[in-house]
Protein backbone atom coordinates (compact mmCIF):
# COMPACT_ATOMS: atom_id res chain seq x y z
CA UNK A 1 0.00 0.00 0.00
CA UNK A 2 2.34 2.09 0.89
CA UNK A 3 4.51 2.15 -2.38
CA UNK A 4 0.90 2.96 -4.22
CA UNK A 5 0.58 6.11 -2.07
CA UNK A 6 4.29 6.74 -2.78
CA UNK A 7 3.47 6.98 -6.17
CA UNK A 8 0.32 8.81 -5.89
CA UNK A 9 2.26 11.53 -4.01
CA UNK A 10 5.14 11.47 -6.77
CA UNK A 11 2.59 12.29 -9.54
CA UNK A 12 0.64 15.43 -7.64
CA UNK A 13 4.30 16.79 -6.56
CA UNK A 14 5.43 17.09 -10.29
CA UNK A 15 2.99 20.03 -9.94
CA UNK A 16 4.68 22.12 -7.92
CA UNK A 17 7.96 21.73 -9.78
CA UNK A 18 5.93 22.19 -13.10
CA UNK A 19 5.18 25.70 -11.31
CA UNK A 20 8.29 26.37 -10.39
CA UNK A 21 10.15 26.38 -13.81
CA UNK A 22 7.64 28.98 -15.16
CA UNK A 23 9.53 31.67 -14.87
CA UNK A 24 12.81 30.44 -15.39
CA UNK A 25 12.04 29.14 -18.46
CA UNK A 26 10.17 32.42 -19.83
CA UNK A 27 12.68 34.76 -18.01
CA UNK A 28 14.12 36.05 -21.25
CA UNK A 29 10.49 36.99 -22.50
CA UNK A 30 10.17 38.75 -18.95
CA UNK A 31 13.41 40.87 -19.39
CA UNK A 32 12.31 41.97 -22.89
CA UNK A 33 8.48 42.92 -21.76
CA UNK A 34 8.77 43.95 -18.39
CA UNK A 35 12.22 45.62 -19.16
CA UNK A 36 13.54 43.65 -16.16
CA UNK A 37 17.43 42.89 -15.37
CA UNK A 38 18.46 39.36 -14.31
CA UNK A 39 19.12 40.56 -11.01
CA UNK A 40 15.47 41.69 -10.80
CA UNK A 41 14.63 38.10 -13.05
CA UNK A 42 16.57 36.02 -10.10
CA UNK A 43 14.69 37.81 -7.53
CA UNK A 44 11.17 37.09 -9.27
CA UNK A 45 12.61 33.70 -9.60
CA UNK A 46 13.21 33.19 -5.85
CA UNK A 47 10.36 35.13 -4.04
CA UNK A 48 8.60 31.87 -4.84
CA UNK A 49 10.58 30.91 -1.77
CA UNK A 50 9.43 34.30 0.25
CA UNK A 51 6.47 33.18 1.86
CA UNK A 52 8.11 30.31 3.32
CA UNK A 53 9.74 31.95 5.50
CA UNK A 54 6.78 33.29 7.15
CA UNK A 55 4.69 30.63 6.70
CA UNK A 56 6.67 27.40 7.47
CA UNK A 57 6.29 27.39 11.24
CA UNK A 58 2.62 28.32 11.24
CA UNK A 59 2.01 25.65 8.59
CA UNK A 60 3.52 22.99 10.97
CA UNK A 61 1.29 24.13 13.64
CA UNK A 62 -1.57 24.16 11.48
CA UNK A 63 -0.50 20.59 10.84
CA UNK A 64 -1.15 19.16 13.90
CA UNK A 65 -4.77 20.30 13.77
CA UNK A 66 -5.78 19.36 10.61
CA UNK A 67 -5.20 16.40 7.88
CA UNK A 68 -2.44 16.00 5.83
CA UNK A 69 -4.37 15.73 2.55
CA UNK A 70 -6.23 18.80 3.47
CA UNK A 71 -3.43 21.00 3.70
CA UNK A 72 -1.66 19.55 0.45
CA UNK A 73 -4.86 20.05 -1.24
CA UNK A 74 -5.10 23.88 -0.23
CA UNK A 75 -1.36 24.47 -1.50
CA UNK A 76 -1.83 22.56 -4.84
CA UNK A 77 -4.99 25.00 -4.77
CA UNK A 78 -2.86 28.27 -4.15
CA UNK A 79 0.17 27.23 -6.69
CA UNK A 80 -2.40 26.74 -9.40
CA UNK A 81 -4.21 30.22 -8.44
CA UNK A 82 -0.78 31.69 -8.17
CA UNK A 83 0.18 30.70 -11.92
CA UNK A 84 -3.08 32.01 -13.20
CA UNK A 85 -2.44 35.23 -11.91
CA UNK A 86 1.25 35.39 -13.24
CA UNK A 87 -0.17 35.15 -16.53
CA UNK A 88 -2.00 37.90 -16.20
CA UNK A 89 0.48 40.48 -15.75
CA UNK A 90 0.94 43.42 -17.23
CA UNK A 91 3.26 45.00 -14.80
CA UNK A 92 6.19 43.07 -13.35
CA UNK A 93 5.30 43.36 -9.97
CA UNK A 94 1.62 41.41 -11.17
CA UNK A 95 4.08 38.46 -11.67
CA UNK A 96 5.87 38.77 -8.24
CA UNK A 97 2.04 38.82 -6.85
CA UNK A 98 1.51 35.46 -8.34
CA UNK A 99 4.91 33.83 -7.49
CA UNK A 100 4.12 34.75 -3.77
CA UNK A 101 0.30 33.44 -3.70
CA UNK A 102 2.09 29.82 -5.23
CA UNK A 103 4.79 29.88 -2.81
CA UNK A 104 2.17 30.25 -0.44
CA UNK A 105 0.92 26.51 -1.99
CA UNK A 106 4.69 25.35 -2.22
CA UNK A 107 5.34 25.77 1.73
CA UNK A 108 2.34 23.50 2.42
CA UNK A 109 2.80 21.30 -0.13
CA UNK A 110 6.34 20.68 0.34
CA UNK A 111 5.90 20.42 4.48
CA UNK A 112 3.12 17.81 4.08
CA UNK A 113 4.47 15.62 1.23
CA UNK A 114 7.55 15.04 2.89
CA UNK A 115 5.59 14.36 6.45
CA UNK A 116 3.74 11.93 4.77
CA UNK A 117 6.39 9.65 3.16
CA UNK A 118 7.82 10.25 6.48
CA UNK A 119 5.02 9.03 8.26
CA UNK A 120 4.31 5.73 5.72
CA UNK A 121 8.00 4.86 5.81
CA UNK A 122 9.26 5.30 9.30
CA UNK A 123 11.87 2.88 10.01
CA UNK A 124 11.96 1.14 6.31
CA UNK A 125 12.99 2.69 3.43
CA UNK A 126 12.67 6.15 3.83
CA UNK A 127 16.03 7.15 1.89
CA UNK A 128 14.67 5.05 -1.06
CA UNK A 129 10.94 6.63 -0.23
CA UNK A 130 12.13 10.55 0.02
CA UNK A 131 14.79 10.00 -2.87
CA UNK A 132 11.57 8.74 -5.22
CA UNK A 133 9.48 11.52 -3.67
CA UNK A 134 12.38 14.22 -4.26
CA UNK A 135 12.83 13.52 -7.81
CA UNK A 136 9.45 14.47 -8.73
CA UNK A 137 10.18 17.90 -8.22
CA UNK A 138 13.42 17.85 -11.09
CA UNK A 139 11.18 15.57 -12.83
CA UNK A 140 8.56 18.49 -12.84
CA UNK A 141 11.24 21.02 -13.31
CA UNK A 142 12.54 19.17 -16.45
CA UNK A 143 9.07 18.93 -17.90
CA UNK A 144 8.93 22.80 -17.25
CA UNK A 145 12.07 23.49 -19.29
CA UNK A 146 11.26 21.32 -22.63
CA UNK A 147 7.58 21.91 -22.29
CA UNK A 148 7.65 25.58 -21.11
CA UNK A 149 10.17 26.90 -23.29
CA UNK A 150 8.42 25.27 -26.74
CA UNK A 151 4.83 26.51 -25.40
CA UNK A 152 6.17 30.08 -24.71
CA UNK A 153 7.80 30.19 -28.55
CA UNK A 154 4.67 29.06 -30.14
CA UNK A 155 1.79 30.55 -27.66
CA UNK A 156 3.02 33.13 -25.85
CA UNK A 157 4.64 33.43 -22.24
CA UNK A 158 1.61 33.66 -20.41
CA UNK A 159 0.68 29.99 -21.18
CA UNK A 160 3.38 28.01 -19.42
CA UNK A 161 1.55 29.39 -16.46
CA UNK A 162 -1.88 28.24 -17.51
CA UNK A 163 -0.37 24.48 -18.21
CA UNK A 164 1.09 24.38 -14.70
CA UNK A 165 -1.81 25.66 -13.19
CA UNK A 166 -4.06 22.65 -14.60
CA UNK A 167 -1.74 20.19 -13.62
CA UNK A 168 -1.79 21.15 -9.98
CA UNK A 169 -5.49 21.61 -9.93
CA UNK A 170 -5.81 17.79 -11.18
CA UNK A 171 -3.20 16.84 -8.76
CA UNK A 172 -5.53 18.34 -6.03
CA UNK A 173 -8.35 16.40 -6.90
CA UNK A 174 -6.63 13.03 -7.21
CA UNK A 175 -5.13 13.59 -4.14
CA UNK A 176 -8.61 14.53 -2.64
CA UNK A 177 -10.67 11.54 -3.62
CA UNK A 178 -7.40 9.01 -3.47
CA UNK A 179 -5.00 9.83 -0.59
CA UNK A 180 -5.50 8.28 2.74
CA UNK A 181 -3.45 8.21 5.80
CA UNK A 182 -1.39 5.32 7.29
CA UNK A 183 -3.62 3.66 9.83
CA UNK A 184 -1.17 4.16 12.84
CA UNK A 185 -0.84 7.39 12.27
CA UNK A 186 -1.40 9.88 15.16
CA UNK A 187 -4.85 11.97 14.44
CA UNK A 188 -4.37 15.84 13.89
CA UNK A 189 -4.19 17.55 17.29
CA UNK A 190 -2.65 14.42 18.80
CA UNK A 191 0.31 15.75 18.57
CA UNK A 192 -0.49 19.75 19.18
CA UNK A 193 0.84 19.80 22.84
CA UNK A 194 4.36 17.88 22.02
CA UNK A 195 7.82 20.47 21.45
CA UNK A 196 11.21 19.92 19.87
CA UNK A 197 14.05 19.14 22.34
CA UNK A 198 16.89 20.76 22.52
CA UNK A 199 18.83 17.68 20.48
CA UNK A 200 16.04 18.20 17.95
CA UNK A 201 16.23 21.86 17.43
CA UNK A 202 19.85 20.93 16.67
CA UNK A 203 19.37 18.40 14.20
CA UNK A 204 16.59 19.91 12.65
CA UNK A 205 18.90 23.43 12.01
CA UNK A 206 21.41 20.89 10.50
CA UNK A 207 19.81 18.64 8.18
CA UNK A 208 17.63 22.20 7.14
CA UNK A 209 21.14 23.70 6.20
CA UNK A 210 21.94 20.99 3.95
CA UNK A 211 19.07 20.56 2.28
CA UNK A 212 18.88 24.48 1.47
CA UNK A 213 22.24 24.99 0.33
CA UNK A 214 21.68 21.71 -1.64
CA UNK A 215 18.67 23.08 -3.35
CA UNK A 216 20.07 26.45 -3.77
CA UNK A 217 22.96 25.13 -5.77
CA UNK A 218 20.66 23.02 -8.00
CA UNK A 219 18.26 26.30 -8.79
CA UNK A 220 21.37 28.19 -9.54
CA UNK A 221 22.49 25.49 -11.87
CA UNK A 222 18.94 25.41 -13.48
CA UNK A 223 18.38 29.15 -13.80
CA UNK A 224 21.90 30.34 -15.20
CA UNK A 225 23.43 26.92 -16.55
CA UNK A 226 21.38 27.62 -19.97
CA UNK A 227 23.33 31.42 -20.10
CA UNK A 228 26.75 29.21 -20.17
CA UNK A 229 25.73 27.03 -22.84
CA UNK A 230 24.35 30.19 -25.20
CA UNK A 231 27.00 32.02 -24.85
CA UNK A 232 28.96 29.23 -26.69
CA UNK A 233 26.40 29.36 -29.46
CA UNK A 234 23.54 26.65 -28.54
CA UNK A 235 19.99 28.55 -29.12
CA UNK A 236 17.55 28.81 -26.10
CA UNK A 237 15.61 25.96 -26.35
CA UNK A 238 18.81 23.58 -27.36
CA UNK A 239 20.54 25.15 -24.15
CA UNK A 240 17.36 24.00 -21.95
CA UNK A 241 17.29 20.80 -23.09
CA UNK A 242 20.42 20.03 -22.37
CA UNK A 243 21.04 21.36 -18.76
CA UNK A 244 17.47 18.97 -18.47
CA UNK A 245 19.36 15.74 -19.30
CA UNK A 246 20.19 16.08 -15.77
CA UNK A 247 16.86 16.29 -13.92
CA UNK A 248 15.73 13.03 -16.25
CA UNK A 249 19.06 11.15 -14.84
CA UNK A 250 18.54 11.92 -11.33
CA UNK A 251 15.24 10.70 -11.05
CA UNK A 252 16.63 7.11 -11.79
CA UNK A 253 20.29 8.16 -9.73
CA UNK A 254 18.45 9.75 -6.83
CA UNK A 255 16.47 6.32 -6.12
CA UNK A 256 19.57 3.91 -6.62
CA UNK A 257 21.56 6.17 -4.46
CA UNK A 258 18.85 5.66 -1.82
CA UNK A 259 18.74 2.25 -2.03
CA UNK A 260 22.89 1.79 -1.57
CA UNK A 261 22.36 4.24 1.35
CA UNK A 262 19.79 2.64 3.11
CA UNK A 263 21.11 -0.88 2.12
CA UNK A 264 25.00 -0.15 3.11
CA UNK A 265 25.01 3.23 4.77
CA UNK A 266 28.10 5.66 4.31
CA UNK A 267 26.16 8.38 4.21
CA UNK A 268 28.76 11.33 4.01
CA UNK A 269 31.14 9.18 2.49
CA UNK A 270 28.15 9.36 -0.63
CA UNK A 271 27.89 12.86 -0.07
CA UNK A 272 31.40 13.92 -0.15
CA UNK A 273 31.56 11.48 -3.57
CA UNK A 274 28.52 13.18 -5.16
CA UNK A 275 29.49 16.95 -3.78
CA UNK A 276 32.32 16.37 -5.93
CA UNK A 277 31.00 14.99 -8.95
CA UNK A 278 28.11 18.33 -8.81
CA UNK A 279 31.33 20.70 -8.36
CA UNK A 280 33.31 18.68 -11.22
CA UNK A 281 30.21 19.33 -14.04
CA UNK A 282 29.92 22.27 -13.02
CA UNK A 283 33.60 23.15 -13.83
CA UNK A 284 33.20 21.73 -17.21
CA UNK A 285 29.98 23.24 -18.63
CA UNK A 286 31.54 25.81 -19.93
CA UNK A 287 34.01 24.23 -21.54
CA UNK A 288 33.09 23.84 -25.22
CA UNK A 289 31.38 20.84 -26.45
CA UNK A 290 31.20 19.26 -22.96
CA UNK A 291 27.87 20.77 -22.09
CA UNK A 292 26.12 17.24 -22.25
CA UNK A 293 28.67 15.46 -20.43
CA UNK A 294 28.12 17.64 -17.25
CA UNK A 295 24.71 17.11 -17.30
CA UNK A 296 25.30 13.53 -17.59
CA UNK A 297 27.60 13.68 -14.56
CA UNK A 298 25.25 16.96 -12.66
CA UNK A 299 22.19 14.35 -13.41
CA UNK A 300 23.92 11.01 -12.52
CA UNK A 301 26.62 11.85 -9.53
CA UNK A 302 26.03 15.05 -7.89
CA UNK A 303 22.58 15.19 -7.33
CA UNK A 304 21.57 12.07 -6.68
CA UNK A 305 21.91 12.04 -2.88
CA UNK A 306 19.03 14.35 -3.12
CA UNK A 307 16.56 11.82 -1.24
CA UNK A 308 19.52 10.93 1.38
CA UNK A 309 19.88 14.65 2.07
CA UNK A 310 15.92 15.05 2.92
CA UNK A 311 15.61 11.87 4.82
CA UNK A 312 17.82 12.94 7.47
CA UNK A 313 14.91 15.64 8.31
CA UNK A 314 12.78 12.39 9.32
CA UNK A 315 15.83 11.56 11.68
CA UNK A 316 15.89 14.64 13.44
CA UNK A 317 12.66 14.66 14.96
CA UNK A 318 9.96 12.06 16.67
CA UNK A 319 6.60 11.62 14.55
CA UNK A 320 4.36 13.55 17.29
CA UNK A 321 6.25 17.06 16.81
CA UNK A 322 6.81 16.08 13.20
CA UNK A 323 4.52 18.48 11.47
CA UNK A 324 5.91 21.62 13.60
CA UNK A 325 9.11 20.32 13.05
CA UNK A 326 9.14 20.03 9.11
CA UNK A 327 7.90 23.64 9.41
CA UNK A 328 11.33 24.66 11.48
CA UNK A 329 12.73 22.57 8.24
CA UNK A 330 11.30 24.68 5.55
CA UNK A 331 11.99 27.80 7.15
CA UNK A 332 15.40 27.18 6.88
CA UNK A 333 15.15 25.63 3.40
CA UNK A 334 13.70 28.52 2.41
CA UNK A 335 15.33 31.50 3.07
CA UNK A 336 18.80 29.35 1.24
CA UNK A 337 16.41 29.58 -1.85
CA UNK A 338 15.22 33.23 -1.41
CA UNK A 339 19.02 34.39 -1.32
CA UNK A 340 20.65 32.43 -3.59
CA UNK A 341 19.07 33.33 -7.30
CA UNK A 342 18.64 36.89 -6.54
CA UNK A 343 22.56 36.84 -5.29
CA UNK A 344 23.43 34.48 -8.81
CA UNK A 345 21.38 37.30 -10.98
CA UNK A 346 23.18 40.71 -9.12
CA UNK A 347 26.78 38.48 -10.03
CA UNK A 348 25.80 38.00 -13.28
CA UNK A 349 24.84 41.81 -14.12
CA UNK A 350 28.19 43.18 -11.97
CA UNK A 351 30.99 40.34 -13.95
CA UNK A 352 28.79 39.75 -17.32
CA UNK A 353 30.49 36.40 -17.19
CA UNK A 354 27.79 33.93 -17.67
CA UNK A 355 30.19 31.22 -15.43
CA UNK A 356 30.28 33.15 -12.43
CA UNK A 357 26.81 32.27 -10.72
CA UNK A 358 28.38 28.74 -10.67
CA UNK A 359 30.86 30.00 -8.96
CA UNK A 360 27.99 30.32 -5.76
CA UNK A 361 26.36 27.04 -6.74
CA UNK A 362 30.21 25.29 -6.31
CA UNK A 363 30.27 27.02 -3.07
CA UNK A 364 27.08 25.62 -1.92
CA UNK A 365 27.56 22.11 -2.83
CA UNK A 366 30.85 21.79 -1.15
CA UNK A 367 28.60 23.21 2.17
CA UNK A 368 26.44 20.22 1.92
CA UNK A 369 29.75 17.43 3.15
CA UNK A 370 30.69 19.41 6.51
CA UNK A 371 27.00 19.73 7.32
CA UNK A 372 25.99 15.90 6.84
CA UNK A 373 29.17 15.14 9.17
CA UNK A 374 27.69 17.19 11.61
CA UNK A 375 24.53 15.78 11.56
CA UNK A 376 26.09 12.21 12.00
CA UNK A 377 28.10 13.22 14.87
CA UNK A 378 25.59 15.02 16.75
CA UNK A 379 22.74 12.09 15.98
CA UNK A 380 25.72 9.37 17.75
CA UNK A 381 26.24 11.76 20.53
CA UNK A 382 23.26 10.40 22.31
CA UNK A 383 20.71 7.54 21.63
CA UNK A 384 17.99 8.63 19.30
CA UNK A 385 15.00 10.08 20.84
CA UNK A 386 12.12 6.95 20.70
CA UNK A 387 8.68 7.81 19.50
CA UNK A 388 5.77 9.16 22.46
CA UNK A 389 9.02 9.88 24.73
CA UNK A 390 10.10 13.97 25.43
Amino acid sequence: MRWRVLGLLFLARIGVGLQFQTVASVGDDLVTVFGLDYAELGFLIGLFMAPGLFLAIPAGYWGQRATDRIMVVSGLGALALGGLISSLATESWTVGLGRIVAGAGFVFTMIFFTKMVADWFEGREIATAMSVLVMSWPFGIAMGQIGHAWLAEVFGWQVPFHAASAYCLVAALGLLLLYRSPQNQLQAGAGAAAALTGREWKLTFCAAAAWGAFNAAYVTYLSFGPKVLEGLGQSTIAAAGTISIASWIMIASGAACGQIVDRFGGRTIVLAVCMGGAIASLLLLSVPGAGVGASVLFGLIGMAPAGVIIAIAGEAMRPQVRAFGMGVFFTVYYAFLLIAPPVAGAVLDRTGDAQSPLWLAIALFAFVVPLGALFQSLKRGRPPVRAGKD
